[in-house]
């Protein structure tokens, strides 16, 4: 910490931390200091001889402009030397030329790109890391500053207008703000009916949309309620006396026991026609292997009915009864999984469909999948992403 007043880099906090971690019995080899401002020399001194750790050991930790440049800071301290070195391994010289030219393009990406988080948890935005990670990676691909737009599903919703009208015209201003939309995973049903209406709004306006998991069940059954005229359409999550479940329960699941009855891990969903978008994303003609978590699903019974009225499950399980992947025709990119694509996505192998999201909502995604086409007529390509 630097006081304020003098602007003296203080090292008594260090000092305490270390002695409180010896008493213990834990020995730091290293010190990774969080500051603003790189540490001075003296300072650097200072701490190693009151926390026995070699000078070359106490590594500056300061702000940046971007998360992208710390690991070129490490490097630069020769971290990496000095871990492999206290481990008894040989040196490595390690090539970050891909991550020194990511994080210098992110500092000078003019275009913006806006994505509104329709969420019951946007008040703490960690509860949605991954995903907002993943549209980071997405735009790094693009080319664009990423602008997320936090709306609280609940303030979407018809009661809200009267209740909280101030908040309701300003929640629904900032959708309508947005390039594209984003419904993420999610549990109970507070702010569910916003989610619908985000989704319903996505689908007329024809403003990109991606759901996932819970984001999936909304757009399904919002679709059901206007296009397929089942009024009453609702998951058994949130009304188990629905008369029109369209999501329902997993049969294999226990609605008794919450431990251990969710549906997790990788799963293999298999593209039921190459002529879709989402295959086309993930240069893959035959399946794809994502992660999952939750316990309920879109009704199978109900299928050829939305199938029938434009909305296309282009992915299914290896059973053929669970709905995997859903897109709706004629629309420039309305696309929901079931699954979790954002656990598999990474700097410089974005999701292919939270990458579908950002070219869409900046209108390069025509540009791109012609570009792919093209280079896969010619020779196959690996998947952006790991199967």
């Amino acid at each position: 910490p630097v006081l304020g007043v003098v602007g003296e880099q203080k090292t008594k906090p260090t000092q305490h931390s270390v002695q409180v971690l010896r008493s213990t019995g834990l020995v730091p080899h290293f010190l990774a200091c969080r500051s603003q401002e790189p540490l001075d020399n003296t300072t650097k001194e200072k701490m190693s001889q009151f926390c026995h750790v070699p000078k070359d050991h106490i590594i500056t930790m300061h702000d940046l402009s971007n998360i992208w440049h710390v690991p070129l800071l490490l490097k630069a301290q020769g971290a990496h030397k000095a871990i492999l070195q206290q481990l008894n391994k040989p040196p490595v010289d390690i090539d970050l030329s891909s991550w020194d030219e990511r994080a210098n393009n992110w500092d000078k990406f003019e275009n913006v790109c806006k994505i509104a988080m329709v969420g019951k948890y946007t008040g703490l935005s960690d509860s949605y890391i991954s995903v907002l990670k993943s549209l980071q990676h997405a735009c790094l691909a693009t080319s664009h500053k990423l602008e997320v737009i936090w709306i609280e599903a609940s303030q979407l919703e018809a009661k809200s207008e009267y209740e909280n009208p101030e908040k309701f015209i300003e929640s629904w201003s900032l959708l309508r703000s947005a390039h594209g939309v984003l419904v993420p995973g999610g549990f109970g049903d507070r702010g569910v009916e916003g989610k619908i209406a985000a989704a319903k709004y996505a689908r007329e306006a024809d403003v990109p949309y991606l759901g996932i998991c819970l984001g999936m069940q909304v757009a399904v059954i919002e679709y059901a309620r206007n296009v397929l005229g089942m009024s009453q359409a609702q998951s058994t999550e949130f009304n188990p006396a629905t008369p029109q479940p369209v999501v329902v329960f997993m049969p294999e699941g226990s609605t008794t026991h919450m431990g251990g009855t969710m549906r997790l891990g990788s799963r293999r969903t298999l593209f039921q026609t190459v002529d879709c978008i989402t295959s086309k994303l993930y240069q893959k003609d035959t399946h794809i292997d994502e992660r999952h978590r939750h316990r309920y699903e879109v009704n199978p019974e109900l299928i050829d009915k939305f199938e029938e009225q434009g909305m296309q499950f282009v992915g299914k399980d290896e059973t053929g009864r669970r709905m995997e992947i859903l897109e709706l025709s004629g629309h420039p990119y309305f696309v929901a999984t079931q699954f979790h694509p954002e656990y598999k996505s990474r700097p410089g192998k974005p999701s292919p469909v939270f990458l579908g999201l950002v070219l869409a909502s900046t209108n390069q995604l025509d540009m791109f999948m012609q570009g792919k086409h093209a280079k896969k007529t010619q020779s196959p390509m690996p998947s952006p992403t790991k199967s």
